[in-house]
């Protein structure tokens, strides 16, 4: 079976060697780099066995982009609260990858049993998310997220698509991107919130679409990568009227 592999960051500038892969489901870290291929050395090495390959990695890239163990990794829950108030007091920029087919708490908005009848939405743009969004973006700080659509959508995603002209409104960047182009960038299958390249919010959810807690990451390196799929989420993406524009001319 092919494994499930992540990469975890370079030690390299323009060529990408040596890097750091990380098997998702073993937890086994995979590294290339340039190989050991003086006799003299690698008749040094104890324990090579027939068929082995000797690369050389810096030690750096292995301090910087070796997985940490569950016991290592900094990170945290925090409160319903405490996510809230994130919203508030971040400094810079405030972004978002969705990847869901639906979210369980859509579904109990009045919003969504309007959408689901096929009657017009009546967003609340001054409500307490909208309000204080206007507040951020007023103040010239960035908010945005990219939402991954299936294709076809499924009703909750198409909900999304017409929930975005109310974030849009406020001031948010709001795109999307195919879930084919997100697979084929190898984009995480995740839900997260990354607060001025500082922090990341990890979003988990049970089988039922249900939020069950909030994850806080500030492991510098765990925060760095969560900012490259963001940059390549951000760069594929398209804005969301442009996206949903193209939904309508397909159909």
């Amino acid at each position: 079976m092919t494994r499930r592999l992540r990469f975890n960051g370079t030690g390299s500038g323009n060529g990408g060697c040596p890097s750091v892969h990380e098997d998702l489901d073993t937890g086994e870290v995979i590294v290339h780099g340039p190989p050991l291929t003086n006799p003299e050395d690698i008749a040094q090495l104890q324990h090579l066995s027939e068929g082995e390959q000797v690369i050389v990695v810096p030690r750096a890239v292995l301090e910087d982009w070796a997985p940490k163990s569950a016991t290592q990794r900094q990170a945290t829950i925090i409160s319903v609260d405490e996510f809230g108030r994130l919203f508030e007091t971040f400094k810079h920029t405030a972004w978002r990858l969705e990847t869901r087919r639906a979210y369980g708490s859509d579904a109990e908005t009045e919003t969504y049993a309007q959408f689901v009848r096929g009657e017009p939405v009546e967003w609340d743009l001054d409500d307490e998310w909208c309000s204080n969004m206007r507040r951020q973006t007023g103040a010239g700080k960035t908010v945005g997220r990219v939402r991954i659509l299936d294709n076809p959508p499924t009703t909750g995603q198409l909900y999304l698509m017409d929930n975005a002209q109310r974030n849009a409104a406020t001031g948010e960047d709001m795109r999307n991107l195919w879930r084919a182009d997100a697979e084929r960038l190898r984009l995480p299958n995740e839900d997260f919130w990354i607060f001025d390249s500082r922090l990341v919010a990890l979003l988990i959810f049970d089988s039922d679409d249900n939020l069950l807690h909030v994850e806080l990451i500030t492991e510098p390196a765990e925060v760095v990568r969560y900012s490259q799929v963001r940059d390549a989420a951000m760069h594929h993406a398209v804005p969301s009227d442009r996206f949903a524009e193209q939904l309508r001319t397909a159909k």
